[in-house]
């Protein structure tokens, strides 16, 4: 038996807009492949906070959150993440406390530290927030952490303010980040970590075992849980794999270019007239992206798992073909009971 036959999979969905189609048809695709590995038995499925960017439908995870909590059985849901500096944190607490309260033990809340957007939206976002607008992430955190505990001190004003619904806890807190801050954070107050290997720029080692060997038992957490977040296009053979994952090559190809457009089919990227460099900048950033049939793929994550010593992995999968989409978390699914039988 394989690492991969009892690790966790789980699944980080941004309801990508693809060529073609619109806005509605992607957050309702958000629904209905939570509702697919719901029954296929993943772990978590996670939706995130981008703003202006017309490749991405939703920039409220935690609407997106209640609506496919409400569509599912089992599978917990939650944000990867709720970028902090965009919001007040008793708003966070209000909402997540909401969702918690509706769908107990099912809910994540996962925070982010970037504001998931350019530096125009961000200050549109925060501008009657009346805060300085360096980085007060952590100023955040703990607001959060406190309307949760209620341990203010005595003299501070907001103790006397309850968070409702008050007999409900948050939900487990995870930070989410791409580079080793977050990871040393996660670390110091005992929480779950999540890695973004599928954009980070920072090494995977680093911030996947520096959060290991740091990692300081906490009232809600009793031991390190790192979830490691990858790319993968799963097809039935590695060409058919290659084929999809075109349109995963020339979005990262137009982001680098500063072109945020709807995903591009398949079809378009094979029809693209990509230059020398353009294959090499695709080709480097391959080692972002785990591409190919199920043995191929299956290698891929073993060796993810044995280097970065990940307790569970996120898969993303970014191709804006549904029914592909779905077969690739099928296969990828399925490569369990094969690792388990081997």
């Amino acid at each position: 038996m394989t690492r991969l036959a009892h690790t966790p999979l789980s699944v980080l969905d941004l309801s990508f807009v693809a060529s073609g189609s619109s806005g509605p048809e992607a957050l309702r695709g958000t629904l209905d492949l939570a509702r697919h590995v719901d029954g296929l038995g993943f772990t978590r499925f996670w939706v995130a906070e981008h703003h202006n960017l017309a490749s991405v439908a939703s920039g409220a995870p935690d609407i997106m959150a209640g609506q496919i909590l409400a569509v599912t059985e089992r599978i917990r849901v939650g944000s990867g993440g709720v970028m902090l500096p965009n919001h007040a944190p008793l708003m966070v607490a209000e909402r997540f406390k909401v969702l918690e309260a509706l769908y107990p033990d099912r809910v994540d809340l996962g925070l982010g530290r970037a504001p998931g957007t350019d530096q125009l939206t961000s200050h549109a976002l925060r501008r009657r927030q009346d805060v300085d607008p360096g980085d007060d992430f952590l100023d955040r955190l703990k607001e959060l952490m406190l309307w949760d505990t209620g341990a203010w001190p005595a003299d501070h004003p907001y103790r006397t303010i309850q968070v409702m619904p008050v007999d409900v806890k948050l939900p487990p807190i995870w930070l989410l980040g791409s580079s080793g801050y977050s990871a040393r954070l996660s670390a110091q107050i005992g929480v779950g970590y999540a890695y973004a290997h599928h954009f980070a720029q920072h090494d995977v080692l680093d911030a996947m075992l520096s959060y290991r060997a740091g990692f300081q038992p906490s009232e809600t957490l009793a031991a390190p849980h790192a979830i490691l977040a990858l790319a993968v296009v799963c097809a039935p053979t590695d060409e058919e794999a290659e084929y999809l994952a075109g349109s995963v090559d020339l979005a990262h190809l137009r982001r680098a270019r500063g072109h945020y457009g709807p995903i591009p089919t398949a079809e378009e990227a094979a029809a693209y007239p990509y230059t020398e460099a353009d294959r090499l900048f695709i080709r480097r950033n391959r080692d972002k992206v785990l591409v190919g049939g199920p043995d191929k793929v299956a290698q891929g994550l073993e060796r993810f798992l044995d280097t970065t010593l990940a307790d569970e992995l996120m898969i993303a999968t970014a191709v804006p073909d549904m029914a592909a989409k779905k077969r690739s978390y099928t296969l990828i699914k399925a490569l369990q009971a094969v690792s388990a039988a081997a």
